[in-house]
């Protein structure tokens, strides 16, 4: 079985591309910094974080377009495939990527806006509060649920 499940911050926006041809497919790369569990307490200089390549085509692909960007903390599922190519100087350059299969926000829109540091022009006014909308009264009989 080769099953992956992640959960971090993208490191910047993703790559965007379309293949070429009658039925263009988009294909997104973007990288997820993975924070470690478990931290070397006698390294100060240890590396806290994973980077993971993801790649994620057709429609996950363009949802990842349109949605994430740098910082944006994401769940993925997906699969890690390898692979091989010789770059422009002949040498074999070897590859992990995790191939996306489900991408899931891992945190609401107001704590993402709070963890950066861009306004964003959509949050919703502080009077919510608790993060949950008000009912006006007098709708209770259209609610599918007492």
């Amino acid at each position: 079985m080769n099953k992956v499940i992640l959960m971090g911050r993208l490191t910047r926006d993703p790559d965007v591309r379309y293949s070429q041809g009658e039925s263009a497919s988009c294909v997104a790369r973007y990288t997820l910094a993975v924070d470690r569990r478990f931290v070397n307490k006698n390294d100060a200089n240890a590396q806290t974080a994973d980077f993971i390549q993801i790649v994620a085509f057709g429609k996950s692909g363009e949802f990842a377009e349109k949605y994430f960007r740098k910082g944006t903390k994401v769940v993925v599922t997906g699969r890690i495939q390898t692979g091989s190519y010789t770059n422009k100087e002949g040498v074999k350059v070897y590859t992990t990527d995790v191939v996306a299969e489900d991408q899931e926000f891992a945190e609401s829109k107001n704590t993402s806006s709070a963890n950066s540091s861009a306004p964003s022009s959509d949050v919703p006014s502080a009077n919510a509060g608790d993060g949950f909308m008000n009912i006006p009264d007098g709708i209770d009989e259209e609610l599918p649920f007492n």
